[in-house]
């Protein structure tokens, strides 16, 4: 499921709103959520922010190699 910029912008309005006791966010895909605590949207907003980093990551052409590294020089 693809998140756009709007839907972390809705989280991050969400996070307001639920610090002052509302509980629900709708996102630009029509789907709505009920949210219990701050913790809940802070979790949330963590999920979307690296979803919409690794789309960036994946649309920009970056690419991340590992190349292991043995002591005994492998």
């Amino acid at each position: 499921m693809a998140y756009q910029q709007s839907d972390l912008d809705q989280l991050h309005q969400t996070l307001l709103t639920v610090a002052t006791g509302a509980q629900k966010v709708r996102f630009a895909d029509g789907r709505e959520t009920t949210f219990q605590t701050v913790d809940a949207v802070t979790a949330a907003i963590k999920v979307v922010d690296a979803q919409l980093k690794m789309q960036r990551y994946a649309q920009g052409g970056i690419s991340r190699r590992r190349t292991p590294y043995y002591r005994s020089g492998l």
